[in-house]
């Protein structure tokens, strides 16, 4: 039996909407019992959150992962130690634009020209270097993955400024077409008002 493609995945999964806070706020369940939760800004569309979870072979539900958005711990009390030891330390986050995934590392103090970016296809992955060795990162695109598209160098750039690394990627035409499509669908869903516990589901 052919693996089913990303596209027929997604559009079968079930589907609830609530619209709170000038959010668009998304929960899918997949055939296979993941969830993912998206937030979307109901007045530009942008995708703001996407955080995915699981059960485990024993059934238990996993934590939440954040894929798009604020990582959690950057929303701990601003008294908590972890905090204020780490406050200098770099912070990877992903925040996609309309053509664009987008990463932003925060707290890098180094000129442009220290940083490296590339694409490694074999690896389907961006890593990125810089020259005085302070700093490695290797990270995936999970929606390529999911699409099983291929990573290409020219859709890649990056730019720095106010001690962060911008590191974006082009979306491929076959992700612009799904979002675009998708969208259309989750602006369909009768998405419930705060308070509403009738969601509803498709």
């Amino acid at each position: 039996m052919a693996k089913q493609s990303w596209s027929d995945v997604i559009k079968s999964a079930k589907k609830t909407a609530l619209i709170n806070d000038g959010k668009r706020k998304i929960h899918y369940l997949f055939a296979d019992g993941k969830e993912m939760a998206e937030e979307y800004d109901v007045k530009t569309d942008e995708l703001i959150v996407r955080k995915w979870r699981h059960k485990n072979t024993l059934g238990v539900q996993s934590s939440w992962q954040v894929e798009v958005g604020e990582p959690f711990h950057l929303t701990a009390p601003l008294d908590s130690d972890v905090i204020k030891e780490n406050c200098s330390n770099p912070v990877f986050m992903r925040k996609d634009t309309k053509n664009s995934f987008q990463w932003r590392i925060r707290n890098l103090p180094y000129p442009r020209d220290v940083f490296s970016v590339s694409v490694e296809p074999p690896e389907r992955c961006i890593i990125i270097k810089t020259s005085n060795k302070k700093y490695y990162k290797k990270f995936s695109i999970p929606d390529l993955d999911r699409s099983q598209l291929p990573l290409q160098s020219s859709a890649l750039s990056f730019t720095h400024a106010n001690n962060t690394l911008i590191i974006s990627y082009k979306k491929p035409k076959d992700v612009l077409s799904l979002e675009t499509e998708l969208l259309k669908e989750l602006k369909n869903l009768k998405g419930a008002a705060e308070g509403d516990a009738d969601c509803k589901a498709q």
